[in-house]
């Protein structure tokens, strides 16, 4: 995998129940390494849960992915969205997979622009063009309480070695500003902080330098997954903590594992930019569903 095309989604459609052994089509699509798995649950009744996201989560047994979604239908949006993590916990937030399922259902409806509701609120979605698709994910949660923290503490200086800041984006997050997040050992570190006793919803992790202040280059430890190579809330979450500790500008761009996201936090919110690829059709088959 190479550059902004880097990653992997898949958008399953059609009925699905933890005792369902009829096959299901899919499509598959990526961006920048972060991956989910899409359940189109508006076309029939789905039942999709824990043990459906533990099972199609295992990269060995299953299909594999970072998040689950499910699409509903919404009466106050175009569409419903919730994620689940690859270890079966809710995700609350996922910025890469909405943007994912907002370029599929804008292609779909021919539409350039659309809304789509999630734990974190209505999320407004834009066509930017050349393949690049836009969220607004919203503002930024910088109280201890809104993160959530365990107990009230100061956000921008937490009492974590290496300092580090904390940030809700509808999921919480850890960013610690290093000298080389390629120097970091995030398989070690990464699961050390995403328990830690400040964070009782656990937390992503980040590790992050500045290149310019225009520019981050960041690592990522996701919650109830492990090391990604992108992740869309991460990056807001970083670019936020950055400016807030006056290291860059509101407008930056973040290097991933997987390339590029542009991350605008303006006065209506955070807004990110990234492209997303449709790569192939295929169907789950029924042996595969009749063990679920």
């Amino acid at each position: 995998m190479r550059g902004w095309n880097s990653g992997l989604a898949l958008v399953i459609c059609g009925k699905m129940s933890d005792h369902t052994q009829k096959s299901l089509p899919f499509m598959k699509m990526h961006g920048l390494g972060n991956d989910f798995v899409v359940v189109d649950a508006r076309r029939d009744s789905a039942q999709v849960g824990a043990n459906v996201a533990r099972a199609l989560g295992d990269r060995h047994t299953g299909v594999g992915f970072d998040q689950l979604a499910v699409i509903e239908a919404a009466e106050d949006a175009d569409v419903a969205l919730t994620f689940y993590n690859s270890d079966g916990s809710i995700a609350g937030a996922c910025g890469n997979a909405t943007r994912c399922i907002a370029r599929y259902e804008m292609d779909r409806t021919g539409a350039s622009e659309m809304t789509l509701r999630t734990e974190r609120g209505l999320l407004q979605a834009e066509d930017r063009g050349a393949g690049l698709t836009a969220i607004n994910m919203g503002h930024p949660q910088l109280d201890w309480d809104e993160v959530p923290l365990a107990h009230q503490t100061d956000t921008l200086n937490l009492p974590i070695d290496g300092d580090p800041v904390a940030t809700g984006m509808g999921n919480p997050h850890c960013t610690f500003f290093v000298e080389d997040a390629e120097a970091v050992d995030l398989a070690t570190f990464g699961p050390q902080i995403e328990h830690h006793a400040l964070y009782p919803q656990r937390t992503n992790v980040q590790v992050a330098h500045i290149i310019s202040p225009t520019h981050i280059r960041m690592r990522v430890w996701e919650r109830g997954v492990g090391i990604t190579r992108a992740s869309g809330s991460s990056s807001c979450g970083t670019a936020v903590a950055a400016h807030r500790r006056g290291l860059t500008e509101r407008a930056v761009t973040i290097t991933l594992d997987g390339g590029d996201l542009h991350i605008d936090w303006r006065d209506d919110g955070v807004w990110m930019t990234g492209p997303t690829a449709h790569v192939f059709d295929g169907v789950l088959t029924p042996a595969f569903l009749a063990g679920l």
